[in-house]
């Protein structure tokens, strides 16, 4: 059980909260109520398993983060529980509550075993695709998927990983669960474009053939957009932007915008994922440890995304 200063609270709690949740238990020497629910807390961490972290903070030692905590949820007694997710408080309560209601309060937002299960072998599996082993990273993002079929975090990485090693039949059972939900969730809404890509591919022309196509007639969209579903469905996500930037500048809205979305596509596609598993939309940002963590940009996608801005606006 960690104590949270001015010193550690941005490895400790922030940075720590990015990778398990850690219930922040605000306190008092001589808050007798605080006495009675630190045991409670102590009992469900180790029941939970590494569920969770519990974390302490002395109000009387750390006033100013105890005091912006106490402003941002509008709470003036202790104890006070702060819940911290993905580098961010949350939620929370208030006073010695009761052994089943922090339990309820803990599964409302705590990953099941098979979801933190599913997490684990989601967060492997992006291991070994970083060392260049897509087959073993395969393996675990199917048990991740197996295990959590509502993690669409590990569903999506795993759509990418079938598509990246071409197994196509098998993205599309796996895209089928998910088929009617692409206008509420971009990653499948692109990598429904990029299986129409893999199906277009069964007839396209050969690349010579619409190349020719288009320094005939730089207007040729249809051969332009052929062209860069050819290269989306190759892995040349560069080169398929680089034909639908191409008739983005000509005609912004052709064929009810299908060039700008599979611009969007390619773009979601390139982008690295962010951590698995669910997670609560944050209330407020803790300013006095700086900003969370952020998901590493990519240069190549950066740019593609201003010269898409550019060509729009």
């Amino acid at each position: 059980m960690q104590d949270i200063s001015l010193q550690n609270i941005e490895q400790d709690l922030i940075a720590a909260s990015q990778h398990q949740p850690v219930l922040l238990d605000i306190w008092a020497p001589w808050c007798g109520p605080c006495k009675a629910l630190s045991p409670v807390l102590e009992r469900l961490e180790a029941e939970y398993a590494g569920r969770f972290l519990v974390a302490k903070l002395n109000s009387d030692e750390q006033p100013e983060i105890a005091g912006q905590l106490s402003q941002m949820f509008g709470v003036r007694s202790i104890p006070f529980c702060v819940l911290f997710k993905d580098g961010q408080p949350v939620d929370g309560f208030v006073g010695a509550l009761p052994e089943a209601q922090v339990r309820a309060f803990l599964d409302k937002h705590l990953p099941s075993i098979a979801e933190r299960a599913a997490e684990q072998e989601a967060a492997e599996a992006e291991s070994l695709m970083a060392q260049g082993d897509l087959g073993n990273a395969l393996d675990k993002l199917q048990e991740a998927v197996t295990l959590d079929p509502a993690n669409d975090s590990a569903r999506f990485d795993y759509l990418r990983a079938l598509l990246t090693a071409g197994q196509v039949d098998d993205a599309r059972r796996v895209y089928e669960p998910v088929a009617q939900r692409v206008m509420q969730d971009p990653r499948f809404a692109a990598c429904g474009l990029w299986l129409d890509a893999h199906d277009r591919v069964a007839t396209a022309r050969p690349v010579a053939q619409l190349e020719a196509a288009i320094a005939q007639n730089k207007r040729d969209f249809d051969a332009r957009f052929e062209l860069a579903q050819t290269h989306f469905a190759a892995l040349r996500f560069t080169d398929a932007m680089d034909q639908l930037l191409e008739i983005l500048m000509r005609d912004k809205g052709w064929c009810d915008q299908l060039a700008r979305k599979t611009f969007v596509a390619v773009l979601e596609v390139m982008t690295r994922s962010v951590p698995h598993g669910p997670s609560a939309p944050a209330k407020t940002t803790l300013e006095l440890a700086g900003a969370p963590a952020a998901v590493a940009s990519d240069p190549v996608v950066d740019a593609y995304r201003r010269k898409l801005s550019m060509t729009l606006f």
